[in-house]
């Protein structure tokens, strides 16, 4: 309980984590009697970091939850939609690999896929991909500072 408690700030995830651990070793039919010790030491540790892991995924869910709004108005939809069908008659500016990836990626095909199907490295793809969105970038920020003006 001491190892655990150290390791949890809540008493009661300390003590059920104790108690699982308990549980897990009682189940365990073939378990060696001098190995009780090290072997609910591994497994309330591992239990503590599953706990921490279960917190942080619960947050970063919180989190996504928290960031959707409200129902998109209808024009917002619209708007989207367009914006992405002139963006994507921009990626003919863009050159050879770094247009070949980037509609590759806008048809659901992952760098990894791409680098396999192009016979090249994956870290070639993701440059690739990165440099094409960083000039997508710029396009738009042109676009938006002649739209402005």
């Amino acid at each position: 309980m001491r190892l655990v408690r150290r390791r949890l700030p809540n008493a009661q995830d300390a003590e059920d984590c104790v108690q699982e651990a308990m549980l897990r070793a009682a189940a365990h039919g073939n378990l060696d009697q001098e190995r009780i010790g090290p072997f609910l030491t591994s497994v309330a540790l591992r239990l503590c970091v599953d706990h921490y892991r279960e917190l942080e995924r619960r947050r970063r869910l919180l989190r996504r939850a928290a960031d959707v709004g409200g129902p998109e108005l209808p024009d917002e939809g619209v708007c989207d939609q367009d914006f992405g069908r002139w963006l994507l008659d921009q990626v003919h500016l863009l050159r050879g690999r770094e247009r070949q990836v980037v509609l590759a990626r806008a048809h659901g095909i992952s760098t990894l896929e791409f680098a396999r199907m192009h016979q090249i490295s994956v870290k070639a793809a993701e440059g690739a991909f990165t440099r094409g969105r960083a000039r997508l970038r710029l396009v738009c920020a042109k676009a938006l500072d002649g739209a402005a003006a």
